[in-house]
Formats: C-alpha cells, sequence, structure tokens
C-alpha cells in the first residue's frame, strides 16, 4: 500500500515473504470479498424470506436475522478488513497472513452458518460461534497496538469490542433471555454510526483536500479542529441518549442538534466541488446520510408518520453501505496500484447504492408503495454489490503489482 502521512505518524507497511493465494497475503483481501458478496447474497435471502419463499432454521426472525447479518455479518467483515490492514500500517507491525488469516476467514465464515441454522443447534452454541470472531479480531488488534505502542489505536479495538457487546445483545434477545425491545439494534447501529463520523471525519476531508489541491483550489477543506471535536462530542452524547431512551424527548433533541452540526461539519468539506469524481462524491453522500438519519429519528418524535424504519435505514443502507462500499472500492483500487479514478463499474456501483438507500427510505415512509419500492430498493441493493465484485473481485484476488526500478 502507498504510505501515507496521517496525523504526523508515516505508516511503514511492510509484509513477510508470501508464497500462498493471492487473496490470503494480506487481510483486507478475503473480508472485503466476502463482505461484497454477502451484502448482496444475504439480503437477495432477505427478501426470499420475507415473502415466504424461503426459511431458514434460525432462532431469528426473518427481521431480526436480515439485521443481524447486514450489522454482524456484511458491516461487521467491512470493519475487520479496516481493522486489519490500518492497525499493520500504524504500528509498523506485521499484518496477518496464510494461515492465521483463514482461520479468521473461518470464524467469520461459521457464524454465519451458525446463525443461519441456530435454531437447530441451539440459541447459545450459536451465539459463541458467532462471537468468536469479534472477539478473536479484537484480541488480536489489541495485541499489535500494544506491541507496537500506537495507543491512538485503541478506538478501533474499542469499535470492536463494543460491535461484540452488540451482537452478543442480539443472541440474547433473540434466544428470550433478554427482552430489550430493539436495543441490541440499537447498539450496534450507534457503533457503527459513530466509528462513521471519527474515520470519515478524517478520510473524506483528507482525500478531497489533496484532490482539489492538485487542481491548484484556492479553497480547501479545514483540518480537524474545535468545531468537529464538537460535533463529535454532541453526536456520542445524541446517540447515547437514543440508546438508552429512543422515545424521549431529549433524544430526539440531542439526536436534532447533532443534525445540524454533522450537516455543518459536510459542508465545510467541500463535497459539492467533487462532483466530477464518484470516488471522492460518494464518501460526501455517504456521509450526509448521517445527518439524515439523526433529523428523521428527531422528527418522528414528534410526527408519528416518519417512521423510525426510515432513520435506521438512512443510517444502515445509507450512511453504512455507502460509506462501506466507497472506503472498500478505494482502498482495492489502491492497493492494485489502479489510479484512483472509479471507472464507469463503480461509478454505477456507487449511484445504485446511493439509489437504494432512496428508494429503502422512501418504501418506509410511503406505505402504498412499500412493496414496489421495497423490491426496487433491494434490486438496487444487490446491483450496486455485483458492480463491486466484477471490478474489485479480480483485484482481489490477484498478486500485488511489482514496481518498477527506476
Amino acid at each position: 500500500m502507498c504510505a501515507m502521512r496521517i496525523q504526523g505518524h508515516t505508516p511503514i507497511p511492510r509484509y513477510r515473504a508470501y508464497a500462498g493465494p493471492a487473496l490470503l497475503a494480506q487481510g483486507f483481501r478475503p473480508l472485503y470479498l466476502l463482505a461484497g458478496i454477502w451484502a448482496a447474497l444475504a439480503l437477495a435471502l432477505s427478501v426470499a424470506m420475507f415473502e415466504g419463499r424461503i426459511a431458514l432454521p434460525s432462532a431469528f426472525d426473518a427481521v431480526a436475522w436480515h439485521v443481524h447479518e447486514m450489522l454482524f455479518g456484511f458491516v461487521a467483515a467491512a470493519v475487520a478488513g479496516y481493522a486489519l490492514t490500518t492497525v499493520p500500517n500504524w504500528t509498523g507491525r506485521l499484518p496477518l497472513q496464510g494461515a492465521p488469516l483463514v482461520g479468521l476467514v473461518a470464524l467469520w465464515l461459521a457464524g454465519r452458518a451458525a446463525v443461519a441454522v441456530s435454531a437447530l443447534i441451539g440459541a447459545w452454541p450459536a451465539a459463541l460461534i458467532d462471537l468468536a470472531f469479534l472477539f478473536v479480531l479484537a484480541a488480536a488488534t489489541l495485541r499489535e497496538v500494544v506491541a507496537g505502542r500506537h495507543w491512538r489505536s485503541l478506538p478501533i479495538v474499542l469499535a470492536l469490542l463494543l460491535l461484540l457487546l452488540g451482537n452478543a445483545l442480539s443472541h440474547a434477545e433473540a434466544a428470550g433471555t433478554v427482552d430489550a425491545e430493539g436495543l441490541a439494534r440499537r447498539f450496534a447501529v450507534a457503533v457503527v454510526v459513530a466509528l462513521i463520523t471519527v474515520v470519515g471525519g478524517r478520510i473524506v476531508p483528507s482525500f478531497t483536500r489533496n484532490w482539489l489541491a492538485r487542481r491548484g483550489a484556492r479553497v480547501l477543506p479545514p483540518g480537524m479542529g474545535a468545531f468537529d471535536r464538537a460535533t463529535l462530542g454532541a453526536t456520542a452524547a445524541a446517540l447515547i441518549a437514543w440508546v438508552a431512551a429512543p422515545d424521549a424527548a431529549v433524544a430526539a433533541v440531542c439526536l436534532g442538534f447533532a443534525a445540524l452540526l454533522n450537516v455543518a461539519r459536510l459542508a465545510r468539506w467541500r463535497g459539492h466541488a467533487t462532483y466530477s469524481e464518484p470516488l471522492l462524491w460518494v464518501l460526501h453522500a455517504g456521509y450526509l446520510w448521517i445527518p439524515v438519519g439523526f433529523a428523521l429519528l428527531a422528527a418522528g418524535h414528534w410526527w408519528p408518520a416518519v417512521s423510525r424504519s426510515a432513520a435506521l435505514h438512512a443510517l444502515t443502507a445509507g450512511a453504512m453501505g455507502t460509506m462501506t462500499l466507497a472506503v472498500m472500492s478505494r482502498a482495492v483500487l489502491r492497493n492494485a496500484g489502479r489510479a484512483q479514478q472509479a471507472g464507469t463499474g463503480l461509478a454505477a456501483a456507487f449511484v445504485l447504492v446511493t439509489a437504494a438507500a432512496l428508494l429503502r427510505v422512501a418504501a418506509a415512509l410511503w406505505s402504498a408503495a412499500f412493496t414496489p419500492l421495497l423490491i426496487a430498493a433491494a434490486g438496487a441493493w444487490v446491483a450496486a454489490f455485483l458492480f463491486y465484485l466484477g471490478v474489485c473481485g479480480p483485484l482481489l484476488v490477484a498478486r500485488r503489482p511489482r514496481r518498477r526500478a527506476g
């Protein structure tokens, strides 16, 4: 990967000599591939389950399975790929490769199978199998952070541990041990949204600034400052209030305030100037879904017609789906030595994932057209990730190009 200077630290990517399959040479490769496959496949299975065409022997009902597999299957795989790439770069430690990486991927696959057949093997055995992936990933990441003494990477470990806790709560709800009225779902969504605001706040203005500077722009996105820190604090407070008391007026007020701050933060990053480069505007579009979701959650407190489902899908299909697709695509292109330009295939993927989120939110708000809008959203989502797989899949299984001397 290209070396980048991030907040005063220069990463030193190092790799062991590895002669095995290219797919196992770097941690993000199998996980970004599986994330793309599962994003499309799990959504298609969910629609078939909603329509009664198939039924999985799972302790999770159709809706709960859909939510779980999007959050702890698809998103967790993408977060894992990011962690396995970023932490070694920051710490200078050797990344996971070969057999250890196979073991981690096997845990992710075992989790998907265990959740699908949890009614047969038992809810708690399935939970232990599924939780093993995030537990091992968090432990391995913490080991690298401690060994490399790069304490600024600890937030990634914290995010993984919080996702692990959210997954445990979701299994407890499915098993009937905990009746928390969607607490696990809110908790996991809040963790991922918070992670996007932190990571997005670093990469979106940075990539945009570099791109605009190369084109001689005079006005550039500002660096991290007091306003960003205030926005992150307000966002964290709003998410905590929403997780703890989703129906409380104070949560709605906090969410509305956080929405305004995040819109202002995004406006400072000059996304309007990036319309000609899909790899950039998709990052801005993905981040925009966060204040949209917050605003819908806040509005729903006073106007019941604004359904909570619309807000949740703005944060999940919108923010998580779009940002995940954008970050994975950029990382794959960079590693393959390709120019940081989307091309037709990825541009289509970005348009389609944006359309999918819009259609899914619209379906939640327009009950009379719910079914056709839901089907259209699902089709756009699956097509988006198929385009991603078509472009990035071959790059993920191919060896890194050697740099020419001279």
